[in-house]
């Protein structure tokens, strides 16, 4: 049996031991509905532990990420984890959004300070009569009803931040006003995730630190989010693309084998919880899910009959 063999089952024991957890963002159109609820069905099975679903400060987009997170409250047996910003909006406005999700049946929320309204590279300006930031807000909510609250940190520090000495302050603070878990910006190289949660572990913080996942299912796509978010892209994964613009198939191959290499990786070194940046795309995501060794849960027979 070879050392990938021997892993692999490892992991495959160890599967009652994994989380995971799947983000979608709210749809724009009928046919961006579909392909959304054709993957949260998909998934669904694999028992996530919760679902989050992305949120836009405008009110179409809010309106769409409400009526997303009701529906999967309606038509599903997942725990919704619904997103929240302060940009661009005053406390009652925001107060308001997080009563309606109360009121709605939601518990989780990632609450998040949000890009400035300006676009991303500009400078934030809280609004005159809104939360301050990402701090403020998680104590808003925490004030407003027993809601668990996940929040965001950054492996290799935020755009507009000093540093990730001032990233690991603000995630304590972030702490201190009563956040329960940290989800990761996504990266690509597992050295700059765990230096990250040996600093946060060495700073007294100790909420569970969830690395994000995002699997490239378009390479240029992701290589733009990852510019504006500050995720280094390593060469090697650029090579592992380079000279597939026209190969569909063998893109889709690689990009399973390149999260595939990171996430059994993780494993490896001890981390049991993953939040996948699904792109509303359920393929790559189920098919690193069954490396992990998670299967899909059927209902009992007596289940099925009632």
């Amino acid at each position: 049996m070879s050392d990938n063999d021997h892993r692999l089952s490892r992991f495959v024991h160890r599967r009652s031991d994994l989380r995971v957890s799947f983000e979608f963002f709210p749809p724009k159109t009928p046919q961006m509905e579909e392909t959304l609820w054709t993957s949260i069905v998909r998934l669904a099975p694999l028992n996530p532990s919760f679902v989050s679903v992305t949120y836009g400060a405008g009110g179409s987009t809010r309106e769409r990420t409400h009526a997303t997170v009701k529906r999967i409250l309606g038509e599903t047996a997942l725990t919704p984890a619904a997103h929240l910003t302060c940009v661009g909006a005053d406390r009652d406005e925001v107060d308001g959004v997080v009563r309606a999700y109360r009121e709605a049946g939601v518990r989780h929320i990632v609450a998040l300070r949000g890009d400035p309204a300006a676009g991303i590279g500009t400078r934030y300006e809280p609004h005159p009569e809104g939360y301050a930031g990402s701090p403020d807000l998680v104590a808003g909510i925490k004030k407003q009803g027993d809601f668990e609250v996940s929040v965001a940190t950054y492996p290799e520090a935020h755009p507009e931040s000093g540093g990730i000495a001032e990233d690991i302050e603000m995630l304590k603070r972030k702490v201190d006003a009563g956040a329960d878990r940290a989800i990761t910006q996504f990266f690509f190289d597992n050295d700059v995730f765990e230096r990250l949660l040996e600093r946060v572990r060495a700073a007294g913080i100790g909420i569970p630190i969830v690395p994000g996942i995002a699997p490239v299912h378009n390479f240029r796509q992701v290589a733009r989010f990852a510019e504006r978010a500050g995720a280094t892209m390593p060469r090697w994964l650029a090579e592992r693309f380079d000279g597939l613009d026209d190969e569909p198939e063998t893109r889709r191959l690689v990009a399973a084998a390149v999260v595939a290499e990171q996430v059994l990786d993780l494993v490896d070194r001890g981390i049991s919880d993953f939040h996948f940046y699904t792109m509303n795309r359920a393929d790559l995501v189920f098919a690193i899910c069954h490396l992990l060794g998670l299967r899909p849960q059927r209902p009992s027979p007596t289940e099925a009959a009632a």
